[in-house]
């Protein structure tokens, strides 16, 4: 397909609604299943959201399921690398700033929701790129903090 029959495409009738749900940071599920239905339409504004999730979102599992969609529709696009390390930046400052306003005996679960309740946009992105093992992992994480 050339620009012209891409263009000639229609959006789907819940389009901005899709690009909405595609850009929501706190929910990786809603973006996946917004990048599934945007990938029914072979469109250049539908490619171009898809392209900027591919090569931006900070759960890998989103960056795939875009770079599928990507590929379904024919589009010549190279999968990123996995990010290593921290997957946002100042992860255990912010972390060790949300223990550190809790009393000083607080439960992993009372740390796990004011996680939760500030920074939606962290527990997202590490619950999406964890999986199974996001409990395991936050509750480590939370053992390991420093009191400072």
């Amino acid at each position: 397909m050339n620009n012209k029959e891409i263009k000639g495409i229609e959006l789907p009738a819940n389009y901005e609604e899709l690009k909405k749900s595609a850009n929501r940071k706190s929910n990786w599920r809603e973006r996946l299943d917004a990048i599934e239905e945007l990938g029914q339409s072979k469109n250049n504004q539908v490619i171009d959201i898809l392209k900027n999730i591919m090569n931006s979102d900070s759960v890998y599992k989103v960056q795939e399921s875009a770079y599928r969609q990507l590929k379904r529709l024919g589009e010549d696009v190279q999968l990123p690398p996995r990010k290593k390390g921290e997957l946002v930046k100042g992860l255990t400052k912010i972390l060790v700033r949300i223990k550190k306003s809790l009393p000083e005996n607080h439960s992993y679960a009372e740390f796990k929701e004011k996680l939760q309740k500030m920074r939606m946009d962290i527990y997202d992105t590490y619950e999406g790129e964890k999986g199974a093992d996001f409990d395991k992992w936050l509750e480590n994480t939370w053992s390991a903090l420093s009191k400072r």
